[in-house]
């Protein structure tokens, strides 16, 4: 296993990351646990987790795949040779949670307690905002629109970095980290981070960016790759086969048992007509050149210079086996030059 620095902090974390959103949904607690055992036997030692999980959230699943992990750990006694993940949910979504998350001081702290207690443990190493507080474009919503705030503000990013700078004095938290943010609202954390709050030390510093990033979905490249370089918070990457789509058994209308599009038909986000044709075109690439689909599209993510960690998932070991062997895979110039030729042909289909 390979292993890179999250941000300026000096921790290692793997190339691989566990992603756990299936857990309590399409994984069973046992399963669960069973994943974590081959990926930790593997070299994996980044774990990544939300309070909001499973998915898709449901008020009475909530919390399960905190709570799955923190047992698991408890068993092991591993706490401390894991670099441990999780998030803080932003509003929009969830009425059942705080009676609809915020991202103020009171919701962060509440959520934070709430997310220690079931994971077992007294400090998150990496703790990430989901998704803004503000309108904006995320969750495959491409084009900006600006709207007037004045009657519903958003809970300023200065306000919630403020929270965050507290829990992480008090330990609770060792580092920060965003998610589903645009090259804006990661340059606001940034520039807040550098302006001390009254009569307080300087603010947390963001170390990390969590983001989609797939063959199907590169927008990442656009703005927030330089700044994951030249600031030092590098891409954690979700969705790097689109709900599974780029290993292709989704071509031709196929819906095997129990994946993730059987289940859950609302997942459209991939399965666009612009998605299928490079899709196809993608999977013929790796069967040409003697590669497993999938392995070729998490491998092409584990290439980029501004992707930290993958945030692989998998509801069976089969395929969780093939996802950890993706970090042995060299890609030729050939597969690479072939990928770009895509790229430039059907860009960013799935954003």
């Amino acid at each position: 296993m390979n292993y890179r620095t999250l941000g300026g902090t000096g921790i290692e974390v793997s190339v691989i990351c566990l992603g756990t959103m299936t857990w309590g949904e399409q994984n069973t607690e046992g399963e669960a646990h069973e994943q974590l055992d081959f990926a930790v036997a593997q070299g994996v030692n980044f774990i990544d987790t939300a309070e909001m999980y499973p998915v898709p959230p449901k008020e009475e699943t909530q919390g399960l795949t905190e709570t799955y992990t923190g047992n698991w750990m408890k068993r092991r006694k591993n706490r401390d040779s894991l670099i441990l993940a999780s998030k803080v949910s932003g509003p929009g979504m969830q009425s059942y949670l705080r009676g609809g998350p915020e991202l103020t001081r009171d919701h962060i702290e509440r959520a934070l307690e709430g997310s220690l207690r079931r994971l077992g443990t007294d400090c998150i190493d990496l703790y990430q905002v989901h998704w803004p507080a503000r309108n904006t474009n995320f969750f495959g919503k491409l084009g900006y629109r600006h709207e007037d705030e004045d009657d519903d503000p958003p809970t300023p990013i200065s306000e919630t970095l403020e929270a965050l700078g507290d829990v992480v004095a008090r330990g609770k938290v060792r580092y920060i980290g965003i998610s589903n943010e645009t090259p804006w609202g990661a340059m606001a954390y940034l520039a807040a981070s550098g302006r001390p709050a009254a009569g307080k030390p300087a603010l947390p510093r963001i170390v990390s960016i969590q983001n989609p990033y797939s063959l199907l979905n590169r927008t990442f490249e656009v703005g927030l790759a330089e700044i994951a370089h030249r600031e030092q918070c590098g891409l954690l990457a979700y969705s790097p086969l689109g709900f599974g789509v780029l290993s292709g058994k989704y071509l031709d209308g196929a819906r095997p048992a129990n994946a993730r599009l059987t289940l859950f038909e609302g997942f459209t986000r991939y399965t666009g007509d612009a998605g299928v044709e490079a899709t196809r075109r993608y999977v013929e690439i790796a069967r040409g050149a003697g590669l497993d689909p999938a392995q070729m599209a998490l491998g092409y993510v584990n290439t980029r210079s501004f992707v930290t960690s993958n945030i692989i998932g998998a509801t069976t070991m089969e395929q969780l086996k093939s996802d950890i062997e993706s970090d042995r895979i060299v890609l030729s110039a050939d597969v690479l030059e072939a990928i770009e030729q895509v790229h430039e042909d059907l860009p960013n289909p799935c954003p």
